[in-house]
Formats: C-alpha cells, sequence, structure tokens
C-alpha cells in the first residue's frame, strides 16, 4: 500500500466544510464542523457560535492535508494465471454456452 500526502498550503485557496448548528437545551447555539467534529462553537446565538467556531479555527490554524492511498487491485496477482492452461478456452466456451442458456430461459420465462 502506497501512501502520499499532497500539502496545498502553498496554494492559495478557501476550503469550505459543513457545519451542524444546534440547539442546546439550556438555550444555547453549538456550531459543529462536521470534517473536524472537535472543532466546536457556543454561543447564545447561531452568528456567535459561528464566530467562535471560526475564532477557534484560527487560533488551531490546523494543517489540512490530502492524503492519498494507493491500494494495490487484489485481482492483479492472479490476472493471467490459467492463461496458457491447455483447458481454459475450453472453460470459456462451457460459461459461454451456460451464460446462453441462462439469457435464453430469462426470455422464455
Amino acid at each position: 500500500m502506497n501512501l502520499s500526502v499532497k500539502n496545498y498550503k502553498k496554494r492559495a485557496f478557501k476550503p469550505s466544510s459543513k457545519v451542524v448548528i444546534e440547539n442546546q437545551p439550556d438555550g444555547t447555539v453549538k456550531a459543529t464542523l462536521l470534517s473536524l467534529p472537535g472543532y466546536q462553537g457556543n454561543g447564545a446565538t447561531k452568528q456567535e457560535a459561528l464566530d467562535n467556531l471560526i475564532q477557534l479555527f484560527q487560533e488551531r490554524q490546523p494543517e489540512i492535508v490530502m492524503l492519498e492511498i494507493e491500494k494495490e487491485n487484489p485481482w492483479l496477482k492472479i490476472a493471467g494465471k490459467y492463461k496458457d492452461d491447455p483447458q481454459f478456452d475450453q472453460m470459456l466456451m462451457y460459461i459461454e454456452e451456460y451464460r446462453r442458456e441462462i439469457d435464453d430461459n430469462n426470455k422464455l420465462g
């Protein structure tokens, strides 16, 4: 498995994230970043909760990177395993006949 981290700090872009706004039982409002649930802002109003969330995000200044995971395809390990088998063509012929039989039965059915 290959891992590579792409850092986008050098580029100028504005990331966006969805925020869940929840009214709390005590009458306050909580704003939570869906992508980073550890980032929450609380306030008396929705705007105050969002402002506190933004302030928290700016204070912590997290580094956000894109992690790409390249996973090996497990089928590649056996791909071509039977290419030189003398019975391979016969097996393919049986499979094709069976599929045609199934298709014919479905057309009648």
